[in-house]
């Protein structure tokens, strides 16, 4: 193929003021390429930028990247393409270069001189999923430097979370790895450095993303009075044998005697961690000293440090006596490295680099590569840093502050291809206190957030740069989310989030089958109320879907001052949940929809403008149907749906049809409330569906809803409808009515109105005969749920009595009245009867069994169910178990079909048809008890037929 040759820039450091031994020594001034900040020069057109692009945020790191892509090669372009399970979509900027041919290669030109490389890149998995190895061949200026090997080994995860290695179990990601060589010399700038194949025999395919040149110094001398592993213990610097008693005698020594523990140049093995208190552990740097190593049989067991244990704190699983007694105390790791050979994400193996407690500690220049988790730090404990440091290719987390962690950091550090959030905070039952995450650099993160506090008091996040998240995240997220993040746990205090650059930040859930925002804010737990969260001074660029995101509960106290928005793939706010949000200075351009908002939940959406906000107000805001993303540096013709209209609809659209002459006649009519939350939207009461329901905002009364008739109708009568499955609860309420939606009058004083299952969950409320165009209710409590809920709203007059109770022909279920043990998020129960594929059930995690039960309206003759997931490919090929019961009374079930494997294939439409023996039921229920996919009962749709 012809050579490709682009003349751009390689990749620099940041410079700040404080670090100019270091910017001196890795760069000149005059090749610095940066980009300018909010307040200062319009920046460069964001599609294309790296992290390194960045002045003034962002680690300080000590080598100069390069992007394949940019460089002088002779493979073949790939991407750019932002869609989750494609090679481009995990690659930095979304673009790489494939090289599928005997002597093919990727150039790079030394801009700096370089001993040592640590490149990016994807060779395909064998079939088993135990990876492939083979070699590629680093030149410099032609000649052969060396043979560096890679190896799939420690990428291609596949199916559902928390992922396995069964290549049949599809749903491939995490492609790529990285690995890292000294040349054996210094080669000036200018030199030509080659990534070439010299044969396709071991892999047919290399693909190369990047890589990272830099000079590193020579190895840190041997301290004065320090304990050193190999000569006075014994500590094996060949790797040859396991060295962890070796190294757990000389850390308990150093601590005793008070002197300091050495680790010379070599590789360690080591198949279990070594636990550290009050003891100094360093290395000769972290190209020289080298961890590595896991335990051959009990594969629990795995190289690591890690301070002891809190009792009843964080941990709680298994804790040996030399673990116990924690947190360790007085503590500093620093310059080594620890290289793992963990392949598989098991949530409770520790198997991290760094982990337990550890107060008034620091770990600085460590390399943590290949791990679980970089270091998961089980508290409580307090004032705990993290800096100068790399953390790469994890299987899970970069860091996660997890339960009680205060008053500590993770500063100046480079985070890239982490399988789970990369840096997080996780308040679970003991608050998070005064930490922080600052100066750090952030590249591809392949799942969930860059940066992220679940919960949290005084939480700072500032002046960080993150790049490409790639799925069920964005760039920073804030979050009253997770177990155990509510009361006093929960976001409170004050929420800095300060001088961030976030570059093609947030993605497309693909649990959700919709774009998650570069930031983002959720309130599942319970609302964010008693925070103030201050966004300041924070360039947002290139965003996938939306520049910003509120979802899953109330939110308040939210301040964004100084904030560009400088592309986004579809709006610049995305609203499914009520919040009360202040703009100063917000400046919104290169928005994708023509409509920059959508919101679904209407005034529940409060916002404050102060001065200087451009590009991102509209007074009528979309509500309707996701559209797809359009990216700077993406696909021109993304796959075809139907956009939103190009003008906002009307806020009181007139009917198409003229209302109906009996009946509900609020069926299908424009209804408004005063808030909503999530998905729960007012348009639910009428949509003849009463498994799909309305929500008020929550802890928030009073609340009104209110349908329009469409003329002056006469009105004696309202039926209130719940889910039928849902719990005994009382809602006071009262019903007014209006013939112009300005004067109101009271029909029914506000009173206590019971829905009771038993009943089916409905109410019927009388009123005095009259004229009404416009019927409110107004709801001022719940016993069952702080907010009002309702089902159905329906109004009747005119002589019009309710309709019959008997369900459809067809699908007997659909629409029908639908329960299941438990749900997860939004993936409600009534998804399974709503007739869109697209929708779906879930229920708790890792809590089978499960059950989900839909009542027929009376006994039917049921002779077949037809079982439905979501189409879509992401939804990978699972097998769930379940049984299938009936019932004529809902209280006494038998079995129809006793509990096997059901396979749901996407090739096949992820459909299961499940024929029973003929005879009447009124109820269905199905009764899970396995899924190979996900730790939950899951059911798009759920239909069942008479033949």
């Amino acid at each position: 193929m012809p050579e490709h040759a682009t003349a751009h820039p390689p990749r620099r450091v940041r410079a700040r003021a404080g670090v100019a031994a270091l910017a001196a020594a890795a760069l000149t001034a005059t090749s610095l390429t940066v980009l300018a900040l909010t307040g200062t020069a319009t920046p460069a057109q964001a599609a294309g930028l790296s992290p390194f692009d960045i002045s003034g945020r962002g680690a300080d790191v000590p080598f100069v990247e390069h992007e394949a892509e940019e460089v002088a090669h002779t493979g073949t372009k790939i991407g750019p393409d932002r869609y989750y399970g494609t090679l481009p979509s995990e690659a930095s900027g979304r673009e790489a270069v494939t090289l599928d041919s005997v002597g093919e290669y990727v150039e790079f030109t030394l801009t700096e001189p370089a001993n040592a490389v640590t490149f990016r890149y994807s060779v395909p998995d064998n079939a088993a999923g135990t990876g492939r190895d083979a070699s590629i061949d680093l030149r410099a200026n032609g000649a052969l430097v060396k043979a560096v090997p890679v190896t799939s080994r420690y990428g291609w995860y596949y199916g559902g979370y928390p992922f396995n290695n069964n290549p049949g179990d599809t749903n491939p990601h995490h492609f790529y790895d990285e690995t890292r060589t000294m040349f054996g010399t210094t080669y000036p700038a200018g030199t030509k450095i080659r990534l070439q194949v010299s044969s396709t025999a071991q892999s047919p395919t290399f693909t190369i993303d990047l890589a990272d040149f830099e000079l590193v110094g020579p190895a840190i001398g041997k301290p004065a009075n320090v304990l050193d592993v190999v000569t006075d213990f014994g500590a094996d610097p060949t790797g040859a044998t396991d060295s962890t008693a070796k190294f757990q005698a000389a850390v308990d020594a150093g601590r005793a005697q008070g002197r300091a523990v050495w680790i010379p140049t070599g590789t360690f093995t080591l198949w279990d961690h070594v636990v550290v208190d009050g003891v100094t552990l360093r290395g000769a740097g972290p190209w020289y000293s080298v961890l590595g190593g896991r335990h051959p049989t009990d594969r629990k067991r795995a190289a690591g440090i890690y301070g002891k244990y809190v009792p009843g704190g964080g941990y709680s699983g298994e804790i040996r006596a030399h673990e116990a007694g924690g947190p360790s105390r007085n503590v500093t790791l620093r310059d080594f490295a620890i290289i793992g050979d963990i392949r598989e994400r098991v949530d409770e193996h520790q198997v991290n680099a760094i982990g337990g407690a550890m107060s008034n500690s620091v770990v600085q220049n460590v390399w943590m590569q290949h791990t679980k988790v970089g270091a998961w730090m089980d508290g409580p404990m307090d004032n705990f840093t993290i800096r100068d440091s790399r953390i790469l290719d994890q299987t899970a987390d970069g860091v996660n502050f997890h339960w009680g962690v205060t008053n500590s950091t993770v500063t100046n550090t480079f985070v890239r291809n982490t399988g789970d959030d990369a840096l997080a905070m996780w308040a679970q039952s003991v608050p998070n206190v005064n930490n922080s995450f600052t100066f750090n650099t952030i590249g591809v993160t392949i799942l969930a957030n860059h940066l992220v506090t679940y919960g949290g008091r005084d939480i700072k996040i500032t002046d960080n740069v993150t790049a490409d998240s790639v799925t069920n995240g964005g760039g920073i997220h804030v979050a009253n989310r997770y177990p155990g993040v509510n009361g006093p746990t929960a976001v409170s205090g004050t929420i800095t989030v300060a001088r961030n650059t976030l570059i093609r930040n947030g993605n497309s859930d693909y649990n959700w089958r919709f774009g998650v925002g570069a930031i983002w804010f959720s309130a599942l737990n319970e609302p964010i109320q008693n925070a103030t969260i201050n966004v300041t001074d924070t360039d947002i660029l290139d965003s996938s879907y939306a520049a910003l995101h509120w979802i899953e509960g109330a939110t308040s106290g939210i301040n964004f001052s100084n904030v560009r928005i400088d592309g986004a793939g579809t709006y610049a706010l995305q609203v499914q949940a009520p919040s009360q949000v202040s703009f100063t200075n917000v400046r919104a351009t290169g928005i994708a929809q023509s409509i920059p908002i959508h919101n679904c939940v209407g005034s529940g959406f409060q916002i404050t403008q102060g001065p200087g906000n451009s590009g991102w107000y509209t007074p009528t805001p979309y509500c309707g149907p996701w559209p797809e993303p359009r990216w700077g540096g993406g696909p021109t013709d993304p796959p075809p749906t139907d956009p939103p209209p190009t003008d906002p609809p009307p806020t009181d659209p007139p009917p198409t049809d003229p209302p109906p002459t009996g009946g509900n006649l609020a069926l299908g009519r424009p209804v408004t409330a005063t808030s909503s939350t999530q998905n729960y939207v007012a348009a639910n009461t009428v949509d003849g569906n009463a498994a799909s329901y309305w929500e008020s905002a929550n802890n928030s009364f009073p609340q009104s809803i209110t349908v329009d008739l469409g003329t002056a109708r006469n009105v004696d009568r309202v039926q209130l409808k719940l889910p039928a499955g849902w719990e005994r609860r009382t809602q006071n309420l009262a019903v007014l009515g209006s013939t112009d939606g300005s004067s109101w009058t009271t029909l029914a004083g506000s009173a206590g109105r019971t829905f009771d299952p038993a009943s089916g969950n409905t109410v019927s409320v009388a009123l005095p005969a009259g004229d009404r165009r416009f019927v409110r209710l107004t709801f001022t409590g719940n016993t069952g749920w702080p907010a009002g809920q309702l089902a159905e709203f329906e109004v009747y007059g005119d002589g019009s009595t309710p309709p019959p109770t008997n369900p459809p022909t067809g699908n007997l279920a659909a629409g029908r009245p639908i329960s299941a043990t438990s749900h997860s998020d939004v993936y409600v129960a009534g998804n399974a009867v709503d007739g869109n594929a697209n929708t779906y059930w879930e229920s708790a995690n890792n809590a089978f069994p499960q059950s989900v039960t839909v009542d027929l309206g009376s006994a039917r003759p049921v002779s077949r169910l037809v079982l439905k997931l979501p189409p879509a490919s992401a939804w990978q090929t699972r097998t769930q178990t379940l049984t299938v019961l009936g019932s004529t009374d809902g209280s006494s079930f038998s079995t129809l079909k006793s509990s096997a494997g059901y396979t749901f294939d996407p090739a096949s439409g992820n459909t299961v048809s499940i024929p029973v023996p003929a005879g009447d039921r009124r109820f269905v229920r199905l009764t899970l008890t396995g899924n190979t996919g996900w730790p939950a009962g899951q059911l798009a749709e759920f239909e069942v037929y008479a033949t």
